[in-house]
């Protein structure tokens, strides 16, 4: 039976490994708590340190000298041991940045990083050796910080991501430093340590500046198009009342994405957007993190043109466990195709939604059903 089993197993070697990297994936998406949370944010810390080191352990005995005795045992299972700690950083990431990503270039992003996530599990992936492991560390530790800083610091901005590229490129060239010391190479070091990591950075701020990369931590909850948005006194503070005329079967529509409009209707647009809990006004005078609605209609002359901009938002409060709750409308929508998408302040789109204004000429009274917002 257990030779039959081994067989088994050396025919279906490839399958094996697949059925374990998704189940470990979907194991991921199902108990992965929030972005802020402290025990996961400790955690993926602690994965980094062992990582790190494992990484320095392997580049100091791996170019042409044995590991010490005390090493040997086992020295033939850092490999497993390393892709274990890859996959268990690269999988947050990539479901991070899945819920933030929004448009055509973050989720290009996001297939990049879910490619790596991928590519960790395979042979021919791993035998390329520290090298590869190099650059996907890199691009662990700049992942880590660029949403370790706004949750710490309670913030969004450009300038904590480039922050976190620093310390990413800081501990590169200090593991640079160490094995050039070690091994007295220091063209193949700077080739198989420092063009690697440092090459990722370099990516990485490209991306960036392309605004290819998502502003975890901040995500979009739920999005809407609405006839109208209500505020109402709840039990907790403010609530909502969202009116839409979408049939119940149409259960992939959010609201009326299909907005019959008549003469002097508003479009409403309402979201939801999560962000960590500290997120909060820093100081006397300041509003909190600012965001933009921005309306753009596919005029038949012109294309895609932006119609209105609404920026006087600002994210007052995070931590809200059905996010911080906002609303803008535009009046008397032209008739065609249209988007609304919500940003940062330096262009990072957060979320989007498309729709659809067809005129309605009738004058008979609407009921509005009523959702909670």
């Amino acid at each position: 039976m257990k030779a039959r089993v081994r067989d088994f197993r050396a025919r279906h070697a490839k399958w094996e490994l697949a059925l374990f990297f998704f189940a470990s994936f979907a194991y991921d998406i199902a108990t992965l708590r929030r972005i802020d949370n402290w025990f996961v944010l400790t955690k993926q810390g602690l994965f980094l340190g062992v990582l790190g080191l494992l990484l320095l352990v392997e580049l100091r005995w791996s170019w042409d000298t044995e590991p010490p005795r005390w090493l040997a045992r086992v020295w033939r299972f850092r490999e497993d041991a390393l892709h274990f700690f890859l996959g268990g950083l690269l999988s947050p990431y990539t479901l991070f940045y899945f819920k933030s990503a929004s448009g055509l270039t973050a989720f290009l992003f996001l297939t990049g990083v879910f490619g790596l996530l991928v590519a960790n599990e395979l042979p021919r992936f791993r035998a390329r050796g520290p090298v590869v492991r190099m650059g996907l560390f890199s691009f662990c530790l700049t992942s880590y910080f660029a949403y370790l800083l706004p949750v710490v610091l309670g913030y969004y901005s450009g300038t904590l991501f480039m922050a976190s590229v620093g310390v990413s490129c800081a501990a590169t060239l200090l593991i640079t430093l160490l094995v050039g010391v070690w091994s007295g190479d220091r063209r193949r070091t700077l080739r198989h340590v420092a063009l690697p990591g440092l090459g990722i950075q370099a990516l990485l701020v490209a991306l960036y500046l392309l605004r290819a990369i998502p502003p975890v931590p901040l995500s979009m909850l739920a999005s809407g198009i609405y006839h109208g948005v209500e505020v109402v006194k709840g039990p907790k503070g403010k609530d909502y009342r969202l009116l839409h005329e979408r049939a119940e079967w149409r259960l992939w529509e959010h609201g009326d994405q299909d907005f019959r409009a008549r003469s002097g209707d508003r479009v409403y647009f309402f979201a939801s957007v999560f962000a960590p809990t500290s997120f909060k006004p820093q100081r006397a005078g300041d509003r909190g993190t600012r965001l933009v609605i921005r309306w753009y209609h596919d005029d038949p002359d012109k294309g895609w043109t932006q119609y209105h901009a609404y920026d006087d938002l600002y994210l007052e409060q995070g931590g809200r466990e059905r996010g911080f709750r906002t609303f803008a409308y535009v009046t008397n929508p032209r008739p065609g195709d249209w988007r609304v998408s919500m940003e940062t302040e330096d262009g990072r789109e957060i979320g989007r939604l498309s729709f659809t204004v067809t005129p309605d000429d009738a004058t008979a009274p609407r009921e509005f059903k009523v959702d909670a917002g």
